[in-house]
């Protein structure tokens, strides 16, 4: 494992021994026991999507480590003024030891990995969000005890959430189902590598059908950042795949709901069904630090 630019480079054993370390860092952190894994190293955050939850879990988790972060918007660096990806690689190579990236395009992600020398991390593109799915399935765990069996329902938009959701689901051996209206659908790649599990993948514009049984719904905002030209059809496109009570009659008695925040409530989620979960939720995005330190000291240590 030299980066993490999507889910699907990793082998179940990659991410169990994250998901692994991760507890271990969380027990630690729980326990005030501090280790510095990664003194002395350097990462930089290349921020062209503002994060709340990205930077400063990145920027904390850095620091518990024993390391130092670097927040480096379009404002900052000169990637933000034409500069061509492949030199920005190259310089930051010299003086990093691991470098973050929370963009549009996945091409300029896999890009930033050919062209330099260190590690590089995708904290989120269009296309992929493994950090995030990462601490979903810590966090999956950490309720449920184990993948194998359960049923994971994703109700809303098949976006970088879903496509990574639905690699992450199948790869540690849950069953998968998705309903989202038409138009909206998964990467039809990601449709295609999901065949080899036969049986195991699901996905229809029916939310009760998609959500029957599920020992996990999930959900996300109808419009990502980038998107908001499109809220008005989205939200006409979206009505009705919501997770609310009625959702939840068909799941199971103890599904767990996730959320990748920040959530709309009233839109994809009603407020009693979120608060009603807001445990799991809230444990989920205190994760990402967690998952997030693991993977960096799994890259950046020596």
């Amino acid at each position: 494992m030299k980066h993490l630019l999507k889910l699907s480079d990793l082998s179940k054993d990659d991410i169990y021994h994250i998901l692994n370390l991760a507890d271990q860092l969380k027990y630690e952190r729980k326990n005030n026991i501090h280790k510095d894994y990664l003194k002395g190293k350097k990462l930089g955050m290349i921020f062209r999507k503002s994060s709340t939850r990205t930077r400063v879990s990145f920027e904390v988790g850095m620091y518990e480590l024993g390391g130092m972060a670097l927040f480096l918007s379009d404002r900052d660096i000169q990637l933000g003024r034409g500069e061509p990806v492949k030199d920005t690689a190259r310089v930051f190579s010299r003086y990093l030891d691991g470098v973050m990236i929370r963009t549009f395009d996945q091409a300029e992600v896999e890009e930033f990995a050919n062209s330099g020398s260190i590690p590089v991390i995708n904290a989120l593109t269009d296309y992929a969000h493994p950090c995030q799915v990462l601490a979903d399935l810590m966090t999956i765990r950490e309720y449920k005890g184990i993948f194998s069996g359960l049923k994971m329902c994703f109700i809303g938009d098949g976006n970088n959430m879903a496509n990574s959701l639905l690699v992450g689901a199948l790869t540690m051996g849950m069953k998968f189902s998705i309903a989202c209206p038409k138009g909206y659908q998964i990467t039809p790649e990601l449709v295609e590598w999901a065949k080899k599990y036969d049986g195991m993948f699901e996905m229809t514009d029916d939310v009760m059908q998609a959500a029957k049984d599920a020992d996990v719904l999930y959900t996300d905002v109808w419009a990502s950042m980038g998107q908001e030209e499109e809220k008005a059809i989205r939200e006409k496109a979206f009505a009705g795949f919501q997770v609310n009570a009625q959702v939840m009659s068909v799941a199971k008695k103890d599904a767990m709901v996730l959320h990748c925040l920040p959530a709309h409530r009233g839109e994809e989620i009603t407020e009693d069904v979120l608060e009603a979960h807001a445990q799991e939720i809230f444990d989920e995005a205190e994760n990402r630090l967690h998952v997030q330190k693991a993977v960096m000291v799994k890259l950046m240590r020596d």
